[in-house]
């Protein structure tokens, strides 16, 4: 009543091995006892019909109906023998194994490639990227846009404002540097702003652009390019706003101080890595449909 029941003093994988012999005997015997079934079987059907003369008269197409039992008997054998000898070895357990192993492989390499492929198109910065952008000399990775109140800052492709202090000020601030921008939003340039280094990021390699205006995969290669800049700007749209807030040091903001129908975002600012440390009122007038601010946030160290 009290007794534990005994347990193996060998590993599982000695106990599978032992277990898959003794089926592999069981199987064998099998096969031999079918063997000699089948020969004692064969020959009192010979001597059934051509001794004793049972079924002496019934033939199919000439032939006695023992050959035929016979080779239907030996077809039986001979499946029997394959599935033995041959299917367990080629399609047994140890082959499932090594073909779900393949499987396996096969798919990790096609996970393996896509994550690649996302990873040079979506590039996620570690912090010790994040940290040596932001020590690269003294370089500030600038950020400028002008959103909404609810942060919309387009729709179908296009502003959804018509604000031209906002756009000499964006001039300005943007002359003399490299502009980083994505394919949708080079296209709503009529054609390269002067003096200043385009470069758009786009999964289309074949993107054809005007001379001088680089085309890369994606924000790294993007930086790269910029890595002489003292302020390289960010100028959107949404996806590369979303790619750059991690690497960003500084957000130059215009807030239009109404909402939108917009169909593209800015990411929220939030207050725990970013500090305000300039503010600008413009009101609404005969050239400025909206009232507007501009903000300047520097990232929180």
């Amino acid at each position: 009543f009290g007794k534990k029941k005994p347990v193996p003093e060998i590993d599982k994988e000695q106990l599978e091995l032992i277990k898959n012999a003794e089926r592999r005997i069981k199987q064998k015997r099998q096969l031999y006892i079918h063997f000699v079934i089948f020969i004692i079987g064969a020959v009192v059907l010979i001597v059934a019909n051509i001794g004793l003369g049972i079924g002496e008269e019934f033939k199919i197409w000439g032939i006695d109906w023992f050959v035929y039992a016979v080779i239907l008997w030996l077809v039986l054998f001979v499946y029997h023998f394959i599935n033995v000898f041959i299917t367990h070895k080629f399609m047994g357990k140890d082959w499932e194994q090594q073909q779900l192993n393949k499987l396996v492989a096969k798919q990790k390499e096609k996970l393996d490639k896509l994550s690649k492929q996302v990873q040079a198109q979506y590039p996620v910065y570690t912090q010790d990227e994040q940290a040596q952008a932001e020590k690269s000399g003294n370089r500030e990775v600038t950020i400028i846009v002008a959103a909404g109140e609810d942060n919309s800052i387009g729709k179908d492709k296009k502003l959804l404002w018509d604000l031209p202090d906002d756009m000499q000020r964006f001039k300005k601030l943007t002359t003399g540097h490299h502009i980083i921008m994505g394919r949708i939003t080079f296209e709503t340039f009529k054609k390269p702003l002067p003096n200043r280094t385009h470069v758009v990021i786009t999964r289309q390699s074949d993107y054809k652009v005007p001379d001088g205006v680089h085309v890369v995969p994606n924000l790294r290669d993007a930086m790269a390019i910029a890595k002489d800049d003292d302020q390289p700007f960010i100028i959107g749209g949404g996806e590369i706003y979303n790619q750059a807030m991690p690497i960003a040091d500084k957000i130059e903001i215009t807030r239009v101080h109404e909402k939108f129908d917009g169909d593209t975002f800015f990411p929220e600012i939030s207050s725990y890595k970013w500090k305000e440390v300039e503010r600008q009122y413009h009101p609404m007038d005969s050239k400025h449909e909206h009232a507007f601010t501009y903000i300047t946030y520097k990232r929180v160290t």
